[in-house]
């Protein structure tokens, strides 16, 4: 039985087609990429690797920028084709990333699927940890970063824990089952239950 990926120099490829998610996902990467880091997280990893399911967002963190750092972005992904959710100038939308706020984009003219972007800070240790632990998934020519498998599956199963984050972990685990690491496991474990320890504590 062919596997439907392969693994390399660091690099997870998964041996498919392109879609119209991976090239929407594709055509903004490539100018957020010109201002920041990123990281591609939660339910477009399973349907990258081939899970069969409907989305509608794909979640991208990345580090929270300073007012004219984001405007640059701001203004770019508008040359670039995209409109956003929660206002047309980087003015009225800089407060939603400044208090850690996700904020939307769309290609001009339609509303799915878009881009949930996430700004993230060191006050949150999962959220550090995930994105400082990166792997590259690849897609034809197409090369992005995401968490560890390890921490992506955990945290579905111990931080969200919704049906639909259930099943992808249950997926994960079994697609990629060669090349998941227990070390890894433990190590991401201990990470993502001790943020929930001290997200509880902070929201008591």
């Amino acid at each position: 039985m062919v596997k439907g990926y392969s693994f390399s120099d660091g690099i997870i490829t998964i041996n498919r087609d392109f879609t119209e998610l991976d090239l929407f996902l594709k055509k903004f990467l490539d100018v957020l990429k010109e201002h920041t880091d990123y990281l591609v997280v939660s339910g477009f990893i399973s349907i990258s690797s081939g899970r069969t399911r409907a989305t509608e967002d794909i979640d991208v963190l990345f580090p929270k920028l300073s007012v004219g750092k984001f405007k640059l972005l701001f203004d770019d992904l508008l040359d670039g084709g995209f409109w956003c959710y929660q206002g047309d100038i980087s003015s009225t939308v800089y407060p939603y990333v400044d208090n850690l706020n996700s904020i939307r984009f769309a290609i001009k003219d339609n509303i799915f699927p878009n881009i949930e972007l996430v700004p993230i800070d060191s006050s949150r240790k999962a959220k550090t940890f995930e994105f400082n632990n990166s792997v590259l998934m690849k897609v034809k020519d197409f090369v992005f970063r995401i968490p560890l498998l390890e921490f992506e599956i955990l945290y579905k199963e111990l931080a969200l824990k919704s049906k639909k984050d259930l099943e992808d972990a249950k997926f994960l685990r079994a697609f990629f089952s060669d090349i998941l690491s227990s070390q890894r496991f433990s190590e991401c474990k201990q990470v993502i239950l001790d943020d929930i320890n001290d997200w509880r504590k902070n929201d008591g």
